[in-house]
């Protein structure tokens, strides 16, 4: 049997390269070969999963969520860059994971852009997950050059806090990114602002409480008004485009600077040669930390195994929500959920998901999972 072992990560637990390194594991003490791609959808995990197909690896030093110096890496090959907010400036990178909703910023995914400037790309893939601020990419924005005033002229600090004072925008002295292509890689479709927008929708998870969410909310609207001021007439109608609120609002600064977004999920499993991956297997085994009623949404897996019939493909899942009689629906011949082995809590012990991880990679090589429906 020829099996191709292609999940994303299990967040909070495992990276996609250790899912796949522990299913692998316990296929070959099955006596199973496997072949591993790790995978990612435009969210955090998205440089590693580059550079777990070849991309190279380039360690860059950038101002972290709230400005402290982070370690991050960007993913080169040939004329293609990805950068990710996630080990830029996300929240991983909060100190002590504090949220800082009003003064968390941007500015390290820009550093990091301007990183990957330097290898001289066509394209530029932004992946936009796990983002820590809502401060309409004008960090990103700063660090390409951008400048923001108040109305008495006076430079201010790109973050959240200071979106309401944002008067006007000189972008003089921008990096010039023509013949560039830019690409938002993910499936946020939120708008800027609004009750569906980057801060009503995602600021809670970023530590706003209801009076910050208000704030920010008419922050971005200023912003808005201060671009269309400053020479960028489509400023409006760029904030009101799908995923423009993505990532706190870095998805509308990427599409004034000429950015388009596309499924993450589609875009990166073609990056990723998932079908060159994928020609002459029997079998496929994905998996991810969750899986619900939204993974047949468009989410990875389900893409996945859309593009993957008429072979057959298992998931994995730390918890799953699914009931059976949607698995088929959703492309999968099965789902094995953690929980299912244990009453312990996996999501955050990566010791106890590898070691079942492991457990289910044998009982699939060993054909116990595939051909016993009453196994767990």
């Amino acid at each position: 049997m020829r099996v191709l072992v292609a999940p994303d990560k299990f967040k909070g637990s495992l990276s996609a390269a250790d899912v796949a390194e522990h299913l692998s594991a316990g296929l070959a003490s099955a006596g199973i070969v496997s072949r591993q791609l790790p995978l990612a959808d435009g969210g955090d995990g998205s440089v590693d999963a580059a550079v777990a197909v070849g991309f190279t690896p380039h360690p860059v030093t950038v101002a972290g969520a709230t400005g402290m110096p982070q370690r991050g890496r960007i993913a080169i090959d040939g004329s293609t860059a990805v950068v990710e907010v996630a080990n830029t400036c996300g929240l991983s990178t909060l100190p002590g994971g504090r949220r800082a909703p009003l003064d968390a910023s941007s500015l390290g995914m820009g550093q990091a852009v301007g990183h990957a400037l330097r290898h001289r790309p066509t394209r530029l893939v932004l992946a936009l997950g796990g983002s820590a601020a809502t401060d309409g990419g004008t960090g990103m924005l700063a660090a390409l050059g951008f400048t923001f005033h108040d109305a008495a002229g006076r430079p201010l600090r790109a973050c959240g806090r200071t979106l309401p004072e944002v008067a006007t925008i000189d972008s003089s002295r921008a990096v010039n990114l023509s013949g560039i292509e830019i690409v938002i890689a993910g499936d946020v479709t939120n708008p800027l602002t609004g009750p569906n927008g980057a801060a009503a929708v995602y600021g809670p998870q970023k530590g706003a409480d209801p009076a910050a969410v208000r704030y920010l909310d008419a922050g971005l609207d200023t912003l808005v008004e201060a671009f269309t001021r400053s020479g960028y007439p489509q400023a409006r109608a760029v904030a009101a485009s799908p995923g423009a609120g993505s990532a706190g609002g870095i998805g509308f600064a990427a599409m004034l600077l000429g950015a388009r977004m596309v499924s993450g999920a589609d875009y990166f499993l073609d990056l990723l040669d998932f079908d060159g991956y994928l020609a002459g297997m029997d079998l496929v085994i994905t998996g991810e930390g969750s899986i619900d009623e939204q993974t047949g949404h468009g989410k990875l897996l389900a893409v996945l195994a859309e593009r993957a019939h008429p072979v057959p493909v298992v998931a994995i899942a730390g918890r799953n929500s699914l009931p059976r009689h949607r698995w088929q629906q959703s492309g999968f011949s099965r789902i094995c959920a953690l929980g299912d082995y244990t009453d312990r809590d996996t999501s955050t012990d990566p010791d106890l998901t590898g070691e079942l991880l492991t457990r289910i990679g044998r009982e699939i090589g060993a054909g116990s999972l595939l051909h016993n429906e009453g196994s767990r």
